[in-house]
């Protein structure tokens, strides 16, 4: 999948976490933000990464404020984010 405009997903509220994407020529670049960063950071990194190996994206900056998302919320916005701006239509998304 190719990242081809800006976007992002979520909001700054409690519990939620916001996701920024952006085209990278090159590399992947993710700079997170959490509240809980001591405590799940690695588990989050590891979760964005998973997200982007199923999606295929290989080149991609992402900056992630995150204020104490679930796991299943942090998916659910990064999905959002990386297909509003990719290539792909929105309406072609696989059941999971």
């Amino acid at each position: 999948m190719n990242i081809i405009r800006e976007t992002l997903a979520g909001t700054l509220e409690s519990s939620d976490v916001m996701v920024r994407v952006a085209p990278n020529s090159s590399h992947i670049d993710v700079q997170l933000s959490s509240t809980v960063e001591k405590q799940f950071g690695h588990l989050i990194r590891l979760r964005i990464r998973e997200v982007l190996k199923d999606l295929q994206i290989e080149t991609v900056t992402l900056v992630v404020d995150d204020k104490g998302a679930l796991d299943c919320v942090l998916r659910a916005r990064l999905e959002t984010a990386l297909i509003r701006a990719s290539d792909q239509n929105p309406n072609q998304w696989e059941t999971r």
